[in-house]
């Protein structure tokens, strides 16, 4: 597999492509950094998985149901792993599972809690688009700027923003300003980047190769 290195719209910096590709906020870099990249990313993200399904298919469709808490729970399983190299061999699974954690537990919890369908529907678009361009500014050797990390919050900061709005029977309204707030944030910054940056600038490498 090759990319090309730009020369502009942010150089690709430390960590591997998977671990830009997990989004991760600022509490899970934290966590991630007390463990020291000591633990392996992946048992914890499937038990994250496992946990999610079963507190969604428990209590989704109540305000102060245990669905609620689920962002809590995938944040302790996840984060602590957060700073992990994520060089095993089946760890490419991570960011998938991760992906499929945040995706589902805001679909269902929109869809259960009354959230208007448009809502649920243009949050989950923008965080599609964002992961995408995440990775395909990783095919080109690029990776986006620190702040916009910071500024989206990672995933298990838009699930506890979620959750917390859930308790507080305010979820419609956290959904449209969540996708208002990242749709600037994201969109922004990408228009911004791709129409800085050259088409065929740089040079080819091969990113497995790297990553050996």
């Amino acid at each position: 597999m090759t990319a090309v290195l730009g020369t502009t719209g942010g150089a690709a910096g430390p960590g591997s492509p998977l671990r830009l590709q997990r989004d991760d906020g600022a509490v899970c870099r934290v966590l991630g950094g007390l463990a020291r990249g000591q633990l392996p990313p992946l048992p914890g993200a499937l038990v994250a998985l496992a946990v999610t399904a079963v507190l969604l298919a428990t209590g989704v469709g109540e305000q102060h149901g245990g669905a609620l808490f689920a962002p809590a729970v995938v944040l302790l399983l996840t984060g602590p792993a957060a700073e992990h190299a994520h060089d095993g061999r089946f760890d490419w699974l991570v960011p998938p599972i991760v992906r499929s954690i945040e995706y589902g537990y805001l679909a269902v919890l929109g869809f259960a809690q009354g959230v208007p369908a448009p809502f649920t529907y243009v949050l989950l678009a923008v965080l599609a688009f964002h992961h995408h361009d995440v990775v395909y500014r990783a095919r080109q050797g690029l990776r986006p700027p620190a702040w916009v990390s910071r500024a989206g919050l990672g995933g298990e900061g838009r699930m506890l923003v979620a959750a917390f709005a859930g308790l507080l029977g305010l979820l419609p309204f956290a959904y449209a300003s969540l996708a208002v707030y990242l749709g600037v944030v994201f969109g922004g910054e990408s228009v911004r980047t791709w129409a800085r940056t050259p088409c065929g600038s740089g040079v080819t490498v091969d990113l497995e190769e790297e990553e050996a």
